[in-house]
């Protein structure tokens, strides 16, 4: 069977086979635990659990039981720390089961840490912000380069990159990114804009339902533009031009703009990618006349 590359390489790919084994298997067991003795890991980096899907998952507790073990550590006061498994935890808690099967693995804090952080990159239902959250705080907590990150975790530098890319945008861009609003190419379209173009790019792609393609035109055609020099002080126009600006918006997708001049004339102006973008022009307006 072919192997499978991504974040799925475990936690023997940032120690190695023989520290893994030697840290972890001469000291592993199984044992039925008190719900009320395990508790979530301090620093878990995982930090939002979808309610319908917990619910759902406690209902399959009820009728199945719990299938896959947690593993757990036990601390100094005689709790169990949750290394992997929290989302198990939380259901098994909505169906009211007392005990929990569970792997006790006798591990350092620091191995206890990294674990945390690794099982999380590896779970398929995390957002792109909280992967690269991930990441970075291997990182900054693991001391990892970019480099090293990259060939744990089985992924390429650029895909790295362009995770930790990210966390460099506005909150209100890793905001829409997080609830799901724009996908993560957008993200990364968004992220080649001018930094002070970028929630206005946000905002453009939100409004008018861009696809990943016509985000990536746009900034294309923004950082192509020469740099104007900046106005003194930008002129306030009537009401009626943002009024035709929106009208306009419903034909074009690329940036419009409307410059007025001293003698009360002015120009507007409809940016466009490529020749392309003419075509796709006049196919929308044929099919309104």
């Amino acid at each position: 069977m072919k192997q499978q590359k991504g974040l799925g390489r475990g936690l023997d790919a940032i120690f190695g086979a023989d520290a893994l084994d030697a840290k972890l298997k001469p000291m592993s067991r199984m044992a039925e635990i008190e719900i009320a003795d395990i508790i979530p890991n301090p620093t878990q980096p995982r930090t939002q659990f979808d309610e319908e899907a917990l619910d759902e998952l406690a209902d399959s507790i009820r009728q199945l039981g719990v299938i896959q073990p947690v593993t757990v550590k036990k601390s100094a006061n005689g709790k169990y720390i949750i290394i992997s498994g929290e989302r198990r935890w939380r259901a098994a808690q909505r169906a009211d089961l007392k005990t929990l099967p569970a792997y006790i693995r006798e591990v350092d804090d620091e191995t206890l840490h990294a674990m945390a952080l690794v099982e999380n990159i590896q779970r398929q239902d995390l957002n792109a912000i909280e992967i690269a959250l991930g990441m970075q705080r291997l990182i900054d907590e693991c001391h990892l380069t970019q480099d090293a990150l990259s060939e744990k975790v089985g992924k390429k530098r650029s895909s790295v990159s362009n995770y930790l890319r990210l966390l460099k945008l506005p909150d209100e861009v890793q905001l829409a990114l997080k609830e799901g609003l724009i996908s993560m190419g957008h993200a990364k379209a968004i992220a080649g804009a001018p930094a002070e173009e970028q929630v206005r790019m946000l905002k453009r792609c939100v409004k008018k339902s861009l696809s990943v393609r016509q985000a990536e035109e746009l900034v294309r055609s923004l950082t192509e533009q020469p740099a104007a020099a900046p106005a003194p002080e930008e002129e306030e126009y009537p009401e009626s031009y943002s009024r035709l600006v929106e009208q306009l918006e419903k034909f074009f997708s690329q940036e419009i703009a409307i410059k007025r001049s001293k003698n009360g004339g002015g120009k507007i102006t409809i940016g466009f990618a490529d020749d392309k973008d003419i075509e796709r022009f006049i196919e929308r307006f044929s099919s309104r006349s």
